[in-house]
């Protein structure tokens, strides 16, 4: 399995947070801001600005992260977002 899938969040011009995963990060944020598809949350809240990516992860790994990530309190997600780093239990 390939490593090069990308855990990533992105501010909404709304300032709510979402959370994804990618395996072509500039195309999936590119698509978040300009494509009639893609999810429907961030269609609503453009433009959405990437504030946070991890990386290197197989597309299993990226989803069980994600889910963790989405699971944390806003407060939680906004400290992450600006010390760009996390504690190893998150």
């Amino acid at each position: 399995m390939e490593n090069n899938w990308s855990v990533y969040m992105l501010r909404c011009a709304d300032d709510t947070l979402y959370t994804g995963v990618t395996n072509n990060i500039t195309k999936r944020v590119h698509t978040h801001n300009n494509a009639p598809s893609g999810a429907k949350y961030t269609k609503a809240r453009r433009p959405v600005v990437l504030v946070y990516q991890e990386d290197s992860f197989t597309k299993g790994e990226a989803l069980k992260r994600e889910a963790i990530l989405r699971k944390l309190p806003r407060k939680t997600k906004l400290n992450f977002i600006n010390k760009k780093h996390y504690p190893a239990n998150y």
